[in-house]
Formats: C-alpha cells, sequence, structure tokens
C-alpha cells in the first residue's frame, strides 16, 4: 500500500511562514525529547544506591519516581497551550534551562525529601520543554520532511526509555568524581548546556496564528484527575493502603467528568479549552491515543520490573542489569531506522505485525525467566529482548505519528499536549499497577513466579495493543 501524506498549510502568528526546521535544529529539538524520558527511567536501577545513602524508606524512593512522572504528566498541556500562546522556541530554551537547574538540585540534595521535591520541579520542567519539540516540528514540516521527522521522534522516544535504564547502571557503576547515583541527574547539565547553545541558534520562532489564554478550571481539574489517580496507585502499596487512597481512587471518576464537562462547554462556546473534545473527533487521533495506553503501560512496567528483579532477585549489578536490555535497544534503533520505508510500502499494517513481534519477545523473556532463574542476564534474555525491540520498533514511532497526522498546525501545540501526556500518564501508570503487582506478589509467591505472572499480564496487554492497531487508518494523511 502506498502512503500518502498532505498537510495543511503551515500558519502561525505572523503572516510570513515560519523558517524551515533544519537538519541542526530537528537534532536539537530531539534532544529536547530524549532528556525527560531518559530520566524518567535512569533512576531504575539507581534506586538501590540512592535508598542506602540517603536512608530513604521504600515509600520515599517510590516518591523520587512518581513525583517526576506525576508533576511531569499533570503539566504537560499546559505547556503546549504556553508555547502556542507565548512562542514555542521560548518555551523549549525556558524548559530545558530549567531542567538543567533542577537536574543539578537532584543531583546535589542533601536528603531524601530534598530529592523528591527537586525531582517535582525536574518533572514541571520538562513539561515545560517537551510539547515545543512536537509543535515546533507540526509547525515547520510538511509532506515527507515531516514523515521524517516523526519518526526519528518516536525512534528517539523509544529508544531513550531503554538508554535511560542502561546509562543509569553504567553511571552508577562507574561512581565518577565519587558521585556514585548523583551522577546520573548531574549528568544532564553539560547536555542542556549544549542544548541551549544549539537551540539559540538552530530552532524557529513558531505561535500559534489564534492563540487562547490559559484555561484556568480546566488545568485545574485535569491536575485533580491525574492525581487522584496515579498519587494513590504509585504509593499505595508501599504506605500499607491507608484510607486516603482510596478516597482519591472514589474521587478520580469525579474530577473526570467535571474536566470533561468543563472543557466540552467551553468548546461549544467557541473558545478553546486545555484539551478540547472537539479534537477527539480527528479518528487518527483518537484510536492512535486508544493504542498508546495499554503500550505504554507495558513498556514503561517491564523496564521498572525487570530493573528490580535483576538487581534484587538475579543478584546483578547495576551495569549488568542494564546491559541485558542493551539487545533491545539496539535492535529498536535498526528496525526505527527501516520503519519509514516498512510503513511507505505497507501503510500501518506494520503495528499489528509489530506487536506480534513484541508478544513472541516477551513471551520468551519469561520462558528465559521461568527456566534459568536466577541465572538470568544478558545471554539468557537476548533472543527475547531483541525480538521485542523488532515489534516496539514498528509500533511506537508509526502510532505517534498516526496520532498527529491529521491535527491542524494551529492546534499542534494542544495536540502534541494531549499526546504526550496520555504516554507520560500511561508511563507512570505502568510503573505503578505492574510494578505494585510484581512487588505485591513477591513475597508469597518468590521472585520467580512474581516475575512470570507480571510479564504474563503484560502479554495480555500486548495482545490488546495488538487488537487495537487492526482499527488504525491504513494510511498516513
Amino acid at each position: 500500500m502506498t502512503e500518502t501524506i498532505t498537510s495543511p498549510p503551515v500558519r502561525t502568528g505572523t503572516p510570513e511562514a515560519p523558517p524551515a526546521l533544519g537538519g541542526l535544529g530537528l537534532f536539537t529539538v530531539l534532544l529536547g525529547a530524549a532528556l525527560p524520558l531518559v530520566d524518567f527511567f535512569i533512576v531504575n536501577v539507581a534506586l538501590p544506591t540512592i535508598g542506602a545513602d540517603l536512608h530513604a524508606s521504600e515509600a520515599v524512593l517510590e516518591l523520587v519516581v512518581a513525583g517526576y512522572g506525576v508533576a511531569y504528566a499533570v503539566l504537560l498541556v499546559l505547556g503546549g497551550r504556553l508555547g502556542d500562546l507565548f512562542g514555542r522556541r521560548r518555551l523549549f530554551l525556558g524548559g530545558m534551562a530549567a531542567f538543567g537547574l533542577t537536574s543539578l538540585a537532584c543531583g546535589l540534595a542533601p536528603g531524601a525529601w530534598s530529592l523528591v521535591a527537586a525531582r517535582v520541579a525536574q518533572g514541571a520542567s520538562a513539561a515545560a520543554m517537551l510539547p515545543q519539540v512536537l509543535a515546533t516540528i507540526q509547525a515547520t514540516t510538511t509532506g515527507p520532511r515531516r514523515a521524517r521527522a516523526m519518526s526519528l521522534y518516536g525512534a528517539t522516544a523509544g529508544l531513550s526509555m531503554v538508554a535511560g535504564q542502561i546509562l543509569g547502571g553504567v553511571l552508577v557503576a562507574a561512581d565518577i568524581a565519587g558521585s556514585g547515583w548523583r551522577s546520573v541527574f548531574l549528568v544532564n547539565v553539560p547536555v542542556v548546556l549544549v542544548g541551549l547553545f544549539l537551540a539559540a541558534r538552530a530552532v524557529p520562532e513558531t505561535r500559534s496564528a489564534r492563540p487562547e489564554p490559559v484555561d484556568v478550571p480546566g488545568t485545574f481539574l485535569l491536575a485533580a484527575s491525574i492525581l487522584t489517580l496515579l498519587v494513590p496507585l504509585t504509593e499505595g502499596r508501599a504506605a500499607g493502603w491507608p484510607l486516603w487512597t482510596w478516597l482519591s481512587l472514589a474521587a478520580f471518576p469525579f474530577a473526570a467528568a467535571a474536566f470533561y464537562a468543563v472543557e466540552r462547554r467551553a468548546d461549544r462556546a467557541g473558545r478553546t479549552p486545555l484539551v478540547p473534545p472537539s479534537l477527539f473527533a480527528i479518528v487518527s487521533l483518537r484510536r492512535g491515543l486508544l493504542l498508546i495506553v495499554p503500550f505504554s503501560i507495558g513498556f514503561s512496567g517491564f523496564m521498572f520490573v525487570i530493573a528490580v528483579a535483576l538487581q534484587q532477585g538475579a543478584g546483578l549489578g547495576p551495569v549488568a542489569a542494564g546491559l541485558a536490555l542493551a539487545p533491545l535497544a539496539v535492535v529498536f534503533f535498526l528496525f526505527s531506522l527501516a520503519g519509514p520505508r516498512l510503513v511507505a510500502r505497507y501503510g500501518t499494517r506494520v503495528v499489528p505485525v509489530g506487536a506480534a513481534l513484541q508478544g513472541v519477545g516477551l513471551a520468551l523473556m519469561t520462558l528465559a525467566a521461568w527456566r534459568s532463574w536466577p541465572d538470568l542476564g544478558l545471554v539468557e534474555l537476548l533472543p527475547g529482548a531483541a525480538v521485542a525491540g523488532a515489534g516496539q520498533a514498528l509500533q511506537l514511532p508509526v502510532v505517534l505519528r498516526v496520532v498527529l497526522s491529521e491535527v491542524p498546525a494551529e492546534r499542534a501545540g494542544v495536540g502534541g499536549g494531549v499526546m504526550v501526556t496520555t504516554q507520560q500518564s500511561s508511563l507512570a501508570l505502568g510503573v505503578a499497577t505492574l510494578g505494585t503487582l510484581f512487588l505485591s506478589l513477591t513475597p508469597g509467591m518468590g521472585m520467580r513466579d512474581a516475575l512470570v505472572t507480571t510479564l504474563l499480564v503484560q502479554l495480555a496487554g500486548v495482545a490488546l495493543t495488538g487488537l487495537l492497531s487492526l482499527r488504525l487508518p491504513r494510511t498516513i494523511v
């Protein structure tokens, strides 16, 4: 099947079209996209060292992960709106600078609670930076150049999630200048300085042609919806499921319903709400977002669970635990490069094929865990990780392209914010649900059986992803 790609005319707040995004500019915004995702996963293999050094409880360590992820998810759509309003390049530069400063604060944190606070601020900084990446790509590229840029964005997103875990293990073990776990945060500082230098020279400024003021009620209700769901799911098990966790979960559907009602009312009144319900009339966006949810839940849940199992159960060090996933990262990267050509020839039919491959790879890793435990490492996981990496590479970059393929350029910030919020919330939900399942089963079943059970649950999620992928538009418009 031949892919046809058409694009709406680029419109900005000025009569002229913005400068095209060149190769250096694309590299720079992709660097900005990689940083937040790397930092979501880089702490997974560092948590045991952080806990020992800062004398942090398990609940506080979970907040180191959840505080970042929840702040990130809550503020992403707002970050996209602010970019539309004040300029995407300006928000990208400001968000990246703040990300560097908060990374420095994480690396210098004297105690566990100060680290949690710095991680929350780091997540908020990431939320200002990341939506500008997609919005800039949508507003400054067209046709095949946009298709290539979106494919590279998808490849960057997937590779960053795996590379973050590998990099975290290497940095902790390297103990650069005695920094230990702190280097997983301090490494961001020189990268941010390079990114700021490049962005100031190579990233064009764009903004929406019809910028709208910030939707204050919608912002608060979206934050309430995400917080009432993710915080109790993340902290509930470690805290012993106190009353507040159940009250929070009970409040979630009411907060979500109130958010939808407020947004629908604003949309019908001709205003632009934070998340316009009319945006979901776009079939490609709606069906793509629905697929992102189980994919991201499974991806992040697997990464968290395998990091804990390999270190605490199989007795691997941080480097060996990180490198056990190297085959997944390498194969993901190689197949991502081939993705655009495959999509051009076969359309979105590559996505269910990718889901099938991921399922086979996950089944092979489950079998390896069952047979080889506790001698589980790079060699035992290699066949399954390689096949799973190929399958994931045929799904994630393509689905991200599908979601934004028909979003008008003037709504690029809103569309990008909705997509990355869905992805980030699902990543946090994956750690909260699959991570909680694994840690809850371990005391009674033992770590091997808990790992196998959790992987089988994820396998069911991969099957759901495959079924949902059959409903994607066959071509990317």
